[in-house]
């Protein structure tokens, strides 16, 4: 169930945050990806806190990004700060109107 929801939410074109406001590395991504000028439906933030199914959802991202929240751009899945750093060097040319 976990992996299917994931797998819904994420698109080529699109930037989906996967987050808990208590993560620091979270908040940091959405207060930079929030002064960008998306494309209608390219970003999307997804609060898993209170979800009945929170910890399935981290223990997906979990195995497959080594993180238990997650930034996912154009359907790659970045957990550490440089990544997120380099593909905001990189791609918001094609995500950004």
């Amino acid at each position: 169930m976990a992996q299917e929801f994931v797998e819904t939410k994420l698109r080529g074109d699109k930037v989906t945050i996967f987050l808990k406001p208590s993560c620091p590395y979270c908040v940091t991504a959405k207060e930079v990806l929030t002064k960008y000028k998306f494309k209608a439906g390219h970003l999307e933030f997804i609060d898993i806190t209170g979800r009945s199914d929170m910890s399935s959802l981290q223990d997906y991202f979990l195995e497959i990004t080594g993180a238990r929240t997650g930034v996912a751009a154009g359907g790659c899945h970045m957990t550490r700060q440089r990544d997120f750093l380099s593909l905001r060097r990189r791609c918001w040319y094609s995500l950004s109107s």
